[in-house]
Order: C-alpha cells, then sequence, then structure tokens
C-alpha cells in the first residue's frame, strides 16, 4: 500500500508507532539512516521477532532513502535522544533527522516531534532547522506539532490505542492536524498549550516516576537496616485508596526515559542558574543501588562463609524491565561488571537476550535455569520474568537474592 506516514527511527519510539500506524490501516514507511536498524535485524528492540514479521506482512516497508520521505502526509521523528557525558540531552540523531526530512519535505506536510527533548525544542532547535533546509515556513507551509512518546514495552494492559496522546502544536492548526492522525491511533487526544507544554509533560512525567522510585529505594534500605519487611509495609499502605500511589524498589533505574534535570536539557547550553534539588537527589539515590545490590551480596556470601571472589553468581533477567528484550540502561550490567571486579564468575540467565557482553567480555548463558541455581553460590533476580518458576526457583537456589519482591514470602532474601 503507498505511505501516507513515514516514521523516522526504528527505535522504542518507531517501531510501536509503525505497529499501531498499520494495524489502523496506515501506509507506513519506516525510515532509518543505518541499514541495521532498517533491515530490523536487532533482537533485542521493542517488538519480538513475531511482531516485526506481523508488520512486515501487513505492508510496512523500510528504507535508507530519504527521497521516500517527500511522499508522505505526516512524518514522526522519534529518533532517539540519550544523555551525554554532562547529562545534557543529546540532540543530534534529532537534528540529522530534521536536515533529511526539511531537504525532501512538501507543503502541507504534518511533522510531529515524539522523540524527548527539552521544553522550547520544537520551537527554538527543530522548527529552524526545517524551515532552512525546505525554504517552507512552519505554522503556514506546514504543521509542525510535539506529541512526546508514551509506549510503555512489556504493558498488557496499556497498549498504543488505548493510552492517551498529548498533543501541541505551534498553531491551533498544527495542534488540530496531528490530533487528525492520532485520532486514529489512540481513543483519546489531550491537547495541550502548545509545543513547550506537551514537552514538559512527559519531563514531567519522567521525573514523577523516578523520584518516587528513589523514595522507595531509600526506603528498602531504611527497612533492610532496622529488621523491617518492606514489601509487607507496601502491601499494607496500598490499600490506602486516597492519597497514595503504589511503587516498587529495584536494583536500580534503567531504559530510554532517564531522569532528567532541566538544568541539563538545553540543546545551547541555556541554564536555569538552579537545579531541580528532587530530581538531582532521585538521579543520586538510584544511581546507588546497584553498589546497595553489590553489597547485599558479599554480605550474604559471607554470612554463608564464601567470599565474592571465586564465588559462582547467577544473574536472573539483564533486560531493563519484565517481558522485554531491551537492555538500554539496564542497571545489571554495572552490577555484573562490579561484580566480575571482585573477582566473582558471573552467567546469566534471560528468556529474551542471547547474547549479553560486560566489561567487553561475553558473560556465559545458562542453559538450565534450575541446574544453573543450583550450581551457583548465589542467585541474583534483577528481573521476573513472566516465564521464570520463582516458587521453583526458590527451591533450586542454594541462596537466592530477590531484588525485586516477586518470590514468595520467605522464599528468598529481599532487596
Amino acid at each position: 500500500m503507498p505511505a501516507d506516514l513515514a516514521v523516522i527511527g526504528l527505535g522504542h519510539l518507531g517501531l510501536p508507532l509503525a505497529q499501531a500506524a498499520t494495524a489502523a490501516g496506515i501506509g507506513t514507511l519506516g525510515y532509518d539512516p543505518d541499514p541495521h536498524a532498517a533491515a530490523l535485524t536487532g533482537t533485542d528492540g521493542p517488538l519480538s521477532a513475531a511482531e516485526l514479521r506481523r508488520l512486515l506482512s501487513a505492508g510496512f516497508r523500510t528504507t535508507t532513502d530519504p527521497t521516500a520521505l517527500g511522499r508522505v502526509r505526516t512524518a514522526v521523528i522519534c529518533a532517539p535522544t540519550p544523555l551525554g557525558e554532562d547529562r545534557a540531552l543529546d540532540l543530534t540523531a534529532i537534528a540529522d533527522a530534521a536536515r533529511t526530512l526539511a531537504a525532501q519535505l512538501r507543503p502541507h506536510t504534518t511533522v510531529i516531534l515524539e522523540s524527548s527533548a527539552y521544553p522550547g525544542a520544537t520551537e527554538e532547535f527543530l522548527r529552524p532547522l526545517l524551515e532552512a533546509g525546505s525554504g517552507l515556513v512552519a505554522g503556514r507551509d506546514f504543521h509542525l506539532a510535539c506529541s512526546p512518546g508514551r509506549h510503555d514495552p512489556g504493558n498488557r494492559t496499556h497498549r498504543y490505542a488505548n493510552t492517551p496522546k498529548v498533543i501541541g502544536g505551534l498553531t491551533p492548526a498544527c495542534t488540530e492536524a496531528a490530533a487528525a492522525f492520532y485520532g486514529r491511533l489512540t481513543d483519546k487526544v489531550v491537547r495541550a498549550r502548545g509545543p513547550r507544554e506537551a514537552e514538559t509533560a512527559k519531563l514531567l512525567e519522567t521525573n514523577y516516576r523516578h523520584v518516587n522510585i528513589a523514595l522507595m529505594n531509600e526506603m528498602a534500605v531504611f527497612c533492610h537496616d532496622i529488621g523491617v519487611d518492606l514489601w509487607d509495609v507496601i502491601r499494607c499502605a496500598e490499600t490506602k485508596p486516597f492519597g497514595f500511589q503504589s511503587f516498587r524498589p529495584g536494583p536500580g533505574v534503567g531504559g530510554h526515559a532517564a531522569p532528567v534535570d532541566p538544568n541539563y536539557l538545553s540543546y545551547k547550553g541555556r541554564s536555569l542558574g538552579y537545579p531541580l534539588r528532587m530530581v538531582e537527589l532521585a538521579q543520586e539515590v538510584n544511581g546507588r543501588m546497584p553498589r546497595y545490590v553489590i553489597q547485599r551480596c558479599a554480605t550474604l556470601l559471607n554470612e554463608h562463609g564464601k567470599s565474592a571472589r571465586g564465588a559462582r553468581i547467577l544473574l536472573l533477567g539483564v533486560t531493563y524491565k519484565p517481558d522485554v528484550g531491551d537492555l538500554a540502561g539496564s542497571p545489571a550490567w554495572e552490577i555484573a561488571s562490579r561484580l566480575m571486579e571482585l573477582g566473582a564468575h558471573i552467567t546469566y540467565h534471560d528468556p529474551y537476550v542471547h547474547r549479553w557482553t560486560v566489561l567487553d567480555r561475553p558473560v556465559p548463558r545458562a542453559d538450565s535455569l534450575y541446574d544453573s541455581a543450583a550450581a551457583a553460590d548465589l542467585t541474583v533476580l534483577l528481573q521476573p520474568h513472566r516465564t521464570y518458576d520463582l516458587q521453583g526457583l526458590s527451591v533450586k537456589a542454594q541462596l537466592l537474592l530477590d531484588t525485586r519482591g516477586a518470590t514468595p514470602t520467605g522464599a528468598a532474601h529481599r532487596l
């Protein structure tokens, strides 16, 4: 079928959008300058191999040819925006996507930014690139809007269709053009006052999650030190029907949406002159959880007459969240690397990850989960994938540290 939509960037935002659009009967083209990404050959992306096969059989096609972008009515930029070493968002991929699109941009096209960016990026950063490269004026010759990605990989309840999309256009007409597009994919469209409000909504959503996870991580350390069962505390607290939303501690926070302080957001290096202290503290607390897990591992081994040096340690679930194959930002990497530096012999098991490299060395993958757990001096549950029989695992493992509170009460040492 002819392409009506171009998805620029075939990563954790682009592929789910392509999947939703194709399912809605929209002719969709995926563009990525990386031939590997355009070939859809990755095994650790947001879609499973079966989902990719269904997507391709439904008519979705990919290309590395930028001229194809000139034949669509809607173009959505889903380029990655990782954090640099200075914790500023790296907008290089957005810039590349914008320049490529601008050279092919036609009048009346709707351009939407889904990539995470700082408040003001759509107007201050993306718009000039599109206008300079195309000779067209945003808001007059083409529509420009921001609709931050909200895809939650592995979530079986909240899918693309039943997750509201926030949209902020450069002009009211831009907002309506973007709303008309997303209205074909989702049950509800939420109109923001403008692009800055839409961009800041994403910032608030991400930091809200990380600040609350940081609170639970601090509570995990505190409760362990005073001999209180945090998981029972959470069970009790979440019965309150108002004023409390349940979050869970864990070995660290991963994924594509890292907590970001607006003080580090601007591509131009603009500073507000003051930090968001809650965001900085959340980053500090969550960032030290892998080290806390290492400490707990060493203590448990010591209590059983063993040293971390030479210990056989099995890590279960190395992705950044359960039931997905995405390794982005997973705390498992830091945990494994620190254990290896202590002299431990690391193996791992993950049904979604068939090869894993840490410190430039391939980590051995356990073929038989329960035999490996029985042979390991310590098994550490990092992600409770649904495929794991946690009751059986707790019986087989010599020593089990559960960082997610997923095992039956009393079956393992919990974070």
